[in-house]
């Protein structure tokens, strides 16, 4: 099979490499039909996490090909959304709701999702399976199925762990992808006032179609001025950081009211941070990896189904394979919102 192999900062390509195989019961190999490149990728990409050369990826959709002995809820053939979590469904995070915490998930010996064919552990609860088979979709339902395997489901996260309800004003911080759909995941939620920080003019306008009020392009001080400027000096009810860096939650933590939550989805990128502020002001902080199947199931697969929401425009370039390179390079030099990899139709 050929599958993506990060090889060093700055260089991915396609390498062959032994078919995925079932190894455990629980497993399930999965053809996949489209993958695609994470912002989080981007930080070994870019050499700012270590890591080995292996293969990449962590978001597909697919087919089943075969499972093992203990994989009763999916067969081969099913269509199926492959989350970047694997969790068991009964562990007591599972059970809780929060599945991207699964105290029994592994991810041993997994073969990246950006390649031909996929190990997939835990196979019976996590996969989700959706109905009928990819040529029953248009290519734009492809792309909004393609989502629910990580991004939408980690913009939903955001919104859900910041407690976003009908009425509510929200700030959402970061225009990746990841924050463009907790813009989606916001307006579903009920928002009636989503204040998008953006600084980039395609972003804005994505955010605006997906449901965003107001834009404010200002970072740090200026930013916070400008949302108070927005809510006559009241902040927002949630905020929503997809961006994770110091500065992003310190501003996170200023636009809110008092007794606003935060809702943290951008991965830390310093391990210190002062919380003295969440406690003069009577913020919450939540967040963390997202519940992927969990939403899937509650709500995010039928929203795609019904048409209720688009994510798949997050998608603004497309590869094969042979091209990962450049769907790297598309993203890292902000050219692509987020690439996606087309590997079988």
């Amino acid at each position: 099979m050929k599958t993506a192999v990060f090889v060093e900062p700055g260089k991915v390509e396609a390498r062959e490499v032994p078919k995925a195989q079932i190894t455990k019961p629980t497993d399930a190999v999965i053809k996949i039909v489209r993958a695609c490149v994470c912002g989080s990728d981007l930080w070994w990409y870019r050499g700012i996490s270590k890591r080995q050369p292996s293969a990449v990826g962590h978001e597909a959709i697919g087919v089943v090909e075969s499972v093992g002995d203990q994989v009763t809820n999916v067969k081969p053939g099913d269509f199926v959304v492959a989350p970047f979590t694997h969790g068991c469904g009964h562990c007591a995070a599972c059970l809780a709701g929060f599945d991207g915490n699964c105290i029994n998930a592994h991810d041993d010996e997994v073969v990246g999702y950006q390649g031909e064919y996929l190990r997939f552990t835990n196979a019976d609860w996590a996969l989700v399976k959706i109905p009928g088979k990819p040529a029953d979709y248009t290519d734009d339902q492809l792309n909004d199925l393609l989502t629910l395997s990580d991004v939408m489901a980690t913009g939903y996260h955001a919104a859900a762990t910041a407690e976003v309800k009908p009425g509510d004003t929200v700030v959402v911080m970061g225009d990746g992808a990841v924050g463009l759909c907790g813009v989606i995941a916001a307006k579903l939620r009920g928002a009636k006032r989503i204040i998008a920080m953006s600084r980039h003019e395609d972003r804005q306008r994505m955010a605006k179609a997906f449901g965003a009020t107001d834009i404010v392009a200002e970072r740090g001080d200026a930013a916070v001025d400008g949302v108070m400027a927005l809510t006559d000096g009241a902040g927002a009810d949630a905020v929503l950081d997809c961006v994770g860096t110091e500065q992003s939650v310190d501003t996170a933590i200023k636009v809110g009211r008092p007794g606003a939550i935060v809702g943290r989805v951008g991965v830390p990128q310093k391990a210190e941070m002062n919380t003295n502020n969440l406690f003069w002001r009577n913020i919450g902080l939540r967040g963390g990896i997202a519940s992927v199947t969990t939403y899937d199931r509650e709500i995010l697969l039928d929203a795609v189904l019904k048409g209720e929401i688009p994510p798949g425009k997050v998608f603004t370039q497309r590869f094969d394979l042979d091209h990962v390179q450049q769907a790297y390079e598309a993203m890292d030099q902000r050219e692509a919102i987020k690439s996606l990899l087309v590997i079988s139709e």
